[in-house]
């Protein structure tokens, strides 16, 4: 117990730097203007911004990107109450009874509401880091390159939870991200591949412009495929100063045990790679249902059913953390793109991250509880003015932000080819959010599969070749296993699908 709490203290004091505060600050700003836009989310929001942290210190930088990572689950919930339209997909769950309650006359109280219940599950899910970080981060100390390469590949099975209900689109958004990855040198022979006689492309393919296209103008194009630019903008007023806009005492008695639900469901469900804060929510959304001695409220406006995925999304965006900082396992298209940004500033994630960084990495914790605290206080005093943001019409927004991917792009090596990499993948983008490709499968695989490849090869290099040292120590042994037993689940869950199927069909329940 001494140990975290002079831990925190070390992190305090980085993250209450002047520098560190101000960009926290913006970040968490930043991540609530993201949350407004619908359909846009937080991954495009880091992708966008990245360029714009060069020249930051690193832990400056990483802390402003996660600020927009969190934040973004505040500003998402602010369009699911008032005009029923979840600014992420995490924040779907909260419009089940945040609409109802803002059409019930109650938008303030619930607005208030989801503040105060963000606050506490990130509170919480930050509490729950500062325990379960050292500790995984210890057991993680005694990994070598075959252990590595096996976690990474734990992470890649995380491709299916991102690969939506169509496996084969997912497949092959995946192999597209491989194929990224392979541009550059060969690690052994010191081959060039696919580099087409270019020396800008020899040292590979940074992230940033692929994320950036595929999330940020990808998400762009198809927003003005469907028509949103041409949407009527909805004239919106509220004052925090009326009785009408707080949350009654009987909102907080009856809601004590689902924040304390919310936060420990959501913790567990960011922690464990591939659920993240979508499963949450909706996850800690049924089970409060389900423990309600008056279910049928729920759906038409009761504020458990808004607390109860508030609290889950944000203890899911804090646990999330856990795996990334302490094994560089990410579990959602925006913890790849902050696992990208690690890598950019030269920060491996694992358990030698927080043994030869501690400052980074306890500065980042701290950081993300005074992120919480300015994030309640934001949302609360400042929701007049970020309605105001719906007010801007989506045709003037989409320039902006096309300039500023297009600067920020060129701005990192002053390449062309990268500034025209991210036209190309912004146009794939668009193309795999029509058809139903998974641009975050498309991330993972282009983050994780140069990992994949250098460890795998080291491994043999330490094995004299031999794939017996994917078994022979205890803990390759067992994360072998364990991926072994993760696709034997995989295939007979899916074959027990299939067979579902076929009975309904056959019965005619389904054509």
């Amino acid at each position: 117990m001494g140990d975290i709490f002079a831990n925190l203290g070390l992190g305090l004091s980085v993250a209450v730097s002047p520098g560190n505060l101000v960009f926290l600050i913006i970040g968490v700003s930043v991540g609530m203007v993201v949350g407004l836009f619908p359909g846009f989310g937080p991954a495009a929001g880091i992708a966008i911004l990245i360029p714009m942290t060069f020249g930051l210190d690193p832990t400056t930088a990483i802390i402003m990107l996660s600020g927009i990572y969190y934040g973004a689950m505040y500003g998402g919930t602010i369009t699911s109450i008032l005009i029923n339209t979840p600014g992420e997909s995490a924040t779907v769950a909260s419009t089940l009874d945040g609409y109802p309650l803002a059409r019930n006359g109650r938008a303030g109280p619930a607005l208030v509401m989801q503040a105060v219940a963000s606050f506490f599950g990130g509170t919480v899910g930050v509490i729950l880091i500062c325990a379960f970080t050292p500790a995984l981060a210890g057991f993680a100390a005694s990994f070598g390159p075959s252990e590595y390469f096996l976690i990474v590949v734990l992470g890649l099975l995380l491709l299916t939870t991102m690969m939506g209900d169509n496996l084969l689109k997912g497949v092959i958004s995946a192999l597209f991200g491989f194929a990224i990855a392979m541009v550059g040198v060969d690690a052994v022979s010191g081959a060039q591949r696919f580099t087409f006689g270019s020396p800008e492309l020899i040292g590979g393919i940074y992230f940033v412009p692929v994320a950036i296209g595929l999330f940020g103008i990808g998400e762009l194009l198809h927003c003005i495929h469907i028509g949103q630019h041409r949407q009527e903008v909805q004239k919106l007023s509220f004052s925090f100063m009326s009785k009408d806009f707080w949350p009654s005492i009987k909102d907080y008695t009856e809601s004590k045990f689902t924040f304390i639900r919310g936060s420990l469901i959501g913790f567990i469900a960011g922690v464990l790679p591939g659920s993240g804060a979508t499963i949450g929510s909706i996850l800690a959304y049924s089970i409060e249902k389900k423990v309600a001695k008056d279910p049928e409220k729920f759906g038409q406006g009761e504020m458990r059913g808004l607390v109860a995925p508030e609290t889950a999304n944000n203890a899911a965006s804090a646990g999330a953390m856990v795996p990334l900082i302490s094994l560089g396992i990410p579990g959602s298209g925006a913890t790849a793109v902050l696992l990208g940004a690690l890598l950019m500033w030269g920060l491996q994630p694992g358990p030698m991250l927080i043994v030869n960084k501690p400052d980074f990495v306890w500065g980042l914790i701290a950081s993300m509880y005074l992120g919480n605290v300015m994030l309640v206080i934001i949302s609360i005093v400042a929701i007049p003015l970020f309605v105001k943001f719906l007010d801007v019409p989506y045709r003037l927004v989409v320039p902006v932000i096309v300039i500023l991917c297009v600067i920020g792009t060129f701005a990192l090596h002053s390449s062309m080819i990268e500034t025209w990499l991210l036209v190309v993948t912004g146009v794939v983008g668009f193309g795999m959010k029509k058809f139903g490709y998974s641009p975050a499968a498309t991330v993972l695989a282009l983050v994780l599969g140069a990992m994949a490849e250098n460890t795998f090869l080291q491994s043999l290099i330490i094995g004299d070749g031999s794939l017996s040292i994917f078994i022979s120590r205890p803990i390759s042994l067992f994360l072998s296993c364990t991926i072994a037993g993760i696709i034997i689940m995989a295939v007979l869950l899916r074959a027990r699908r299939g067979r579902i199927r076929r009975q309904a069909v056959a019965a005619g329940l389904i054509d």
